[in-house]
């Protein structure tokens, strides 16, 4: 099956053969014929080329399309426990390739490998829940003020969801929008980030030997100006789900929406951790750093600023300082290894372009901020873990989404003052709290403008069955994963019954 999906080509005579992945469309695995290729470097070793990506034409963009057009119908009236089923057998088979996946993923991506196993985990926990709604795809039952008259609600399906995903969580990203859009009835046409491709197909490999019928699941791997525009604005694509950066996302969202059709887009973050004086400062420096530096920053719920009580301001950098030093930074495939590289020449220039920001900003630079090209590390996208302090608000360093390993921390003379600085961004994802004092906790819930809200635990985490989402410019459209995920992914009908057929005087006009 694996290699159904590649195609081997040598690079010169006596090379080691390159493989070029294949898009997978109405149930067969197709090469491109755009004759364009992109390389797929392992971001620790740029020496290491992983495969040959394809640059996908708008002609294969439309024949998955319209794959995903015609298997529609039947996949729609296949019943949800059925569909729930296949989903439980893409998940043992998913489970039994945990190794193989996340060796994929770190060497595609970057990430730590440890990061990589609990990356696939929670898409096996997505997977699993999302399965079992196969049997809870509810409607509901409304009383009508005439007599002999049954009101309910059934949940239908959309029709082709055109799904776009990120390379910084290549496996659990396109899970929780494949997932449910399939348990649904829709059927999709999924494009990946061109950085992980080899992940993405490991994917769709999984949903096919799971039996998913052909045009279900398509893949097309390609440049977003080309196929993700094409799925952006084709007729028959009836839905849109992106994860990206905002510029990308705002503008998938203004196209999309020109055609009346549903958007969902989750975007960048730029979230706080809030320490106050009582807090645990070994709890909130591990979280701290585990937000900031864990995935090398590049995740939107990662931890950018910690914004900290002035009376403990000291202490809290003194350890945050002394844990920050003790990283150990390399391939992810070295279970010694806290933290890779980022994932391409581009990001960790923006990464670094953003620590000489901060330095001419006036922010004071505590550790890090650059690149690191001793040894094997030459070969590699390493930038120190990086902390700043004496950072204030109006900062870029504060505002922007910098997506690395960079903490920017600011200090507040007490807790109204604390929430003033987490709220002032445009982002509103994640926020985090640490304080023994459950009245201002509670506070905090209620205060913070965010679409997810942690107490003493980092900003980075989340369940299976509860939604993921933002606010303000983070979110567009309803939540992603727990039960409210099918507000996106379906239809609510509302059916009359006058159990009686009879003519009467009553009405509800």
């Amino acid at each position: 099956m694996v290699q159904d999906a590649l195609t081997q080509k040598q690079t010169s005579p006596g090379a080691k053969s390159i493989p070029t992945l294949k898009n997978y469309i109405a149930g067969k695995w197709v090469e491109s014929n755009s004759g364009k290729t992109a390389p797929n470097v392992n971001p620790a070793n740029t020496a290491e080329v992983l495969c040959m990506t394809p640059l996908s034409t708008r002609e294969e963009a439309r024949a998955a399309i319209v794959a995903a057009k015609e298997a529609f119908p039947k996949w729609k009236a296949t019943p949800a426990p059925v569909r729930g089923r296949m989903l439980f057998k893409a998940l043992h088979l998913m489970q039994d390739r945990l190794e193989d996946l996340a060796v994929a993923l770190t060497k595609e991506e970057g990430k730590i490998l440890r990061e990589s196993r609990g990356e696939i985990q929670r898409a096996l926990n997505i997977m699993e829940f999302t399965a079992g709604e196969g049997r809870r795809l509810r409607g509901s039952t409304i009383p009508s003020e005439l007599p002999n008259t049954f009101i309910y609600t059934v949940r239908q399906p959309i029709g082709v969801c055109g799904l776009i995903t990120p390379w910084n969580f290549p496996v659990a990203i396109p899970i929780w929008k494949i997932a449910p859009a399939l348990l649904a009835g829709n059927t999709v046409v999924f494009k990946p980030a061109s950085y992980t491709p080899i992940t993405a197909v490991k994917i769709v490999e999984i949903f096919e030997e799971a039996g998913f019928p052909a045009g279900v699941l398509n893949i097309v791997m390609g440049g977003g100006s080309v196929v993700g525009d094409e799925i952006v604005n084709h007729p028959d694509v009836h839905a849109l789900s992106f994860t990206g950066s905002n510029d990308v996302g705002c503008a998938l969202n203004e196209q999309a929406s020109r055609r009346g059709i549903r958007v969902q887009c989750e975007m960048g973050g730029k979230n706080p951790v809030v320490v106050l004086a009582d807090a645990d400062l070994n709890l909130a420096v591990e979280g701290s750093v585990l937000g900031g530096f864990g995935s090398t920053g590049q995740r939107c719920t990662a931890s950018s600023r910690v914004i900290v009580e002035e009376s403990i301001a000291d202490k809290l950098i003194e350890m945050m300082l002394a844990r920050t030093k003790k990283y150990r930074v390399g391939d992810g495939m070295d279970p010694q290894v806290d933290m890779g590289p980022s994932v391409d020449e581009g990001q960790m220039n923006t990464v670094l372009t953003y620590i000489d920001i901060g330095k001419s900003e006036g922010a004071r630079l505590l550790t890090g901020g650059k690149r690191l090209t001793d040894g094997e590390r030459a070969r590699g996208f390493f930038v120190e873990p990086t902390l700043f302090d004496n950072v204030t608000m109006d900062m870029r360093i504060a505002q922007e989404e910098i997506f690395g390993p960079v903490i920017s921390i600011l200090r507040a003379k007490d807790f109204e003052e604390a929430i003033e600085i987490a709220n002032n961004v445009k982002f509103g994802l994640s926020a985090s709290l640490y304080t023994m004092d459950m009245s201002k906790a509670m506070r905090f819930v209620e205060l913070s403008d965010v679409g997810k809200v942690h107490i003493n635990s980092p900003t980075i985490g989340g369940e299976a069955q509860a939604p993921f989402g933002g606010i303000k410019a983070t979110g567009i459209g309803p939540r992603e994963c727990g039960s409210e995920v099918f507000e996106f992914y379906t239809e609510i009908k509302a059916v009359y019954i006058d159990y009686t057929g009879k003519k009467r005087e009553t009405s509800i006009y």
